[in-house]
């Protein structure tokens, strides 16, 4: 029975350095919680059961580490973030569109779509980089909301789509110069320059 020892000591051993570094994340201490993400990524598989049951911390600093931590690993997946985009708390939901844009996945456009029109700016914010990163995939949703959802979340879609430059987006670009937003005719504009199409929206005098 002795050879068996080896393998439990080394579980063992595994377990409680992966604790540590639990307790590391979630102390409360900046330095200790960085330094934790990065050898919680390091671990790799072993560490992804862990930093997923820490998601449903009702902690909102253990909740944003687990996201955090989760994001940065390259075994990242989607519908590991996806939720946290209607987390309660703003900064768990921003790091979780944050998380979004490192790796961005066609599957992600409309739970992004959505968070377009999160109360949160920065969420929003976050969303359009997450968006842009997605690219053509996105561009006949971000069209619609555009055409019809409330004006912060037709701001942010017309930025994603000026920096997504797809010529699909030109009619609604060339609609919204007509309106009065000078957020969105600054957004309309940009697009157009970035698609050669600077001269046609000037109107003669």
């Amino acid at each position: 029975m002795a050879p068996l020892r080896a393998p439990c000591l080394s579980r063992r051993l595994r377990n409680n350095v992966l604790q540590s570094l639990l307790d590391d994340l979630v102390s409360g201490d900046e330095t200790r919680a960085e330094n934790a993400v990065t050898a919680l990524v390091d671990l790799g598989e072993d560490g992804i059961p862990a930093l997923l049951d820490l998601t449903h911390s009702p902690d909102t600093d253990s909740r944003w580490w687990a996201v955090r931590t989760l994001a940065q690993s390259p075994l990242s997946q989607t519908e590991w973030l996806v939720p946290f985009l209607n987390d309660p708390a703003p900064e768990v939901r921003q790091c979780a569109a944050l998380g979004l844009a490192v790796r961005p996945d066609e599957s992600a456009t409309q739970p992004l779509i959505r968070a377009l029109s999160d109360e949160d700016g920065m969420v929003g914010s976050l969303a359009v980089n997450a968006l842009v990163k997605i690219g053509g995939a996105a561009v006949p949703s971000l069209i619609e909301v555009v055409k019809s959802a409330s004006q912060s979340s037709r701001i942010h879609a017309l930025r994603a789509l000026a920096e997504i430059g797809d010529h699909r987006a030109i009619p609604i670009m060339m609609k919204v110069m007509d309106e009065d937003s000078a957020l969105l005719q600054h957004w309309a504009k940009e697009g157009l320059e970035r698609l050669g199409l600077n001269m046609v929206y000037i109107k003669p005098v």
